[in-house]
Parts: C-alpha cells; structure tokens; sequence
C-alpha cells in the first residue's frame, strides 16, 4: 500500500467531522444533482452509496456524506486485483467507515482484468461491479469523487484531442447505469479543499501511483496545471459544465429534428440542408439503428465515432460506407442508409 497521508488512527480515535457549512454545501450540491438526473426531490430516506477508493478525494466524500446524511450511506471500495496493494488500502478504508457508523463492502471483479487497455478493463470491471452492489443494496444513488481539478484535466485533455461539444463536456455531473443515477456532486470542489477536509479530520488516505505515471495522459496535464498560472482549473470545470448544457440542448434539437427528419423503415433521412453538426448527430444514429436492426456488430461503432470523411462524401454527391452501412445520397438533400454489401472476394 503507498504510505498513508496522515497517520492510521485507531477505532477509538474521535475523528474531526467536516465543519456545517461545508456539510450543508455538500448537501445542496447532492440535493440538486438528484433532481436534475431523477426529476424528483431525493427522498429524506434515501440510502446512499459511495464509491471509496481510499484516495484523498473519495475519503473527503465519505466524511461529507456520513455527516450529512448520518444512518443513510454504505461505501463500497473495488478491490481490481491488479496490485498487491489494493487488499491494504481496502482493509483502511473499512476501518474508518467502521469508526464512521457506514457499512462497507469490498468487491471485485467477476474476472480477471486483461487486454491492451488494463484501465479501460479497470474502469469496467469497477462499474459492474458497483453497479450490481448498488442494485443489491437497494440505495438511491451511487456517487463518485470526481472534482474540478479532474474536470479541468479532461478538459484539457480532450481539448488536445480535438474533441467536439460532446467530448469537452468532460466529466457529466450525473448519469445513469442501469436505473440507478450515478452521481457527481464535487465537480465544484478543488482537490486542495477536499484534501484540507481529510487533513482535519485526522483520517489516512493513500496516493495511488497511477497518478504519477507520466505515461498517462492525465499525469502531464495534471503537471502541467500544477506548474503554471495561467489556467485556473476551477474556470474550466466551469467551461466544461457550460459545454455540457450546450450539448443537452443539442441532443435535445437533434431528437426533435430526428423525428421529423428520419424515415427508419425508408432508412432516409432528410439532413442536406442542417449544419453540420447536426448533421453528424443525425447520420450517428442513423448508422446506429441500421446496424442495431440488421445485427450488424463488425466493425465496431459508436456514438462518438470519427465520421468526418463520410460526411464530406455525402455533401460532394458521393456514397460512403461507415461500421457496414453504406450512406448513398439522394435527390432534395435526402441521405439513404442501408447494410453495405458484402465485399466481393478475389
């Protein structure tokens, strides 16, 4: 286990609660998160649960959750079996929320994490994990402790990318796995206050060395917020979360010209004439319910799929085929999609 960030502390230690302010924050920010994803008040009974991983900034949400909410929060921390470690820090975290009066459970993954991406299987595993913990306990909602500072390096990251609205929306305050919404309610908070929250409560916490490995895209930009001051990175958790209600209204303008514009059972869609982004909205989904109808599943496609050259093709009069649908245009800016043809073997 990486070395604690403050002493462990025994059972018996009293530990310094977050002070009311800062618990009535947390409060507010968790109460309108779960009317935006639910479109409901958060009941007064509801039970919450936490995705603890020992790191500074889920051991702060511990706090401010078992303090504002007392006798309504579980954690839960994923033990993914990829370092020796993880069992430690575990055990630590199980440890305070026993001090704290929150139930904890320890989960791993179904399988063994393997394939090139090992933190995209991590990342997987996790939420398969949490979600099925969550769905067992019965809770309201899962929450994790992303925070500005994260936001800002996605931002930046994505940035570099040369993302669209979508992917510098960044890291979304809620969504939902399965029918449990899944919650970020410290988007708003810097890391150095959540950090300032553990410190005074006298509770350890431990550095994962991820996030020193500088052959993570997230380390160089986290350096490289950390060593200049220029880039407030509160203001770009702050554009990010402008971006993200750009693109609300956008997906919403795109389901509206979606239903007026797109003839599933024809597969036309009338789209010549809208901007461009629209139009890649539109032609996504197009290819989407092709492939979904036609069980297509080779090559692989998804929503934010590069489809940049099949959309010059489509406004130059020509064909094109994308994930194994071929896009023909038609006459009155009418685009026909159907399943390609197979391809004729030499």
């Amino acid at each position: 286990m990486s070395p604690p960030a403050a002493p462990p502390a025994s059972a018996s230690d009293a530990l310094n609660p977050p002070g009311p302010e800062t618990v009535a924050r947390f409060a507010a920010d968790l109460d309108r998160l779960f009317a935006e994803a639910a479109g409901k008040a958060l009941p007064a009974s509801a039970t919450i649960a936490l995705a603890v991983s020992g790191g500074a900034d889920s051991m702060a949400m511990l706090l401010l959750a078992a303090a504002a909410f007392p006798g309504r929060v579980g954690a839960a921390t994923v033990d993914h079996g990829l370092r020796a470690e993880a069992a430690d820090e575990a055990a630590m975290v199980a440890a305070v929320c026993a001090r704290l009066d929150v139930t904890h459970a320890i989960l791993k993954p179904a399988a063994p994490i393997t394939g090139s991406s090992v933190q995209k299987g991590a990342r997987e595993a996790r939420y398969a994990a949490l979600t099925a913990w969550v769905e067992a306990a019965g809770a309201d909602a899962l929450l994790t402790a992303h925070h500005a500072d994260d936001q800002a390096e996605t931002l930046l990251m994505r940035l570099n990318r040369a993302s669209g609205v979508a992917g510098l929306s960044g890291i979304r305050p809620w969504r939902f796995e399965g029918d449990h919404p899944v919650l970020r309610p410290l988007l708003a908070w810097r890391r150095d206050e959540l950090r300032a929250i553990v410190s005074a409560a006298g509770v350890p916490w431990v550095e994962d060395p991820s996030n020193a490995d500088p052959r993570h895209d997230r380390t160089r930009f986290r350096e490289l917020l950390a060593d200049q001051p220029l880039l407030d990175p509160a203001a770009l958790a702050r554009s990010a979360a402008y971006l993200g209600e750009a693109e609300t209204a956008l997906d919403a303008l795109a389901e509206t010209l979606r239903a007026e514009r797109w003839s599933p059972g024809k597969g036309l869609l009338r789209a010549g004439d809208l901007p461009r982004e629209m139009q890649r909205r539109l032609v996504r989904a197009a290819i989407a319910e092709v492939r979904s109808a036609n069980g297509i599943t080779a090559p692989a496609f998804s929503e934010s799929a590069n489809i940049e050259a099949l959309l010059d093709a489509l406004a130059g009069g020509k064909a094109a085929t994308q994930a194994g649908v071929l896009a023909s245009p038609e006459r009155d800016g009418r685009w026909h999609f159907a399943p390609a043809p197979p391809r004729r073997s030499l």
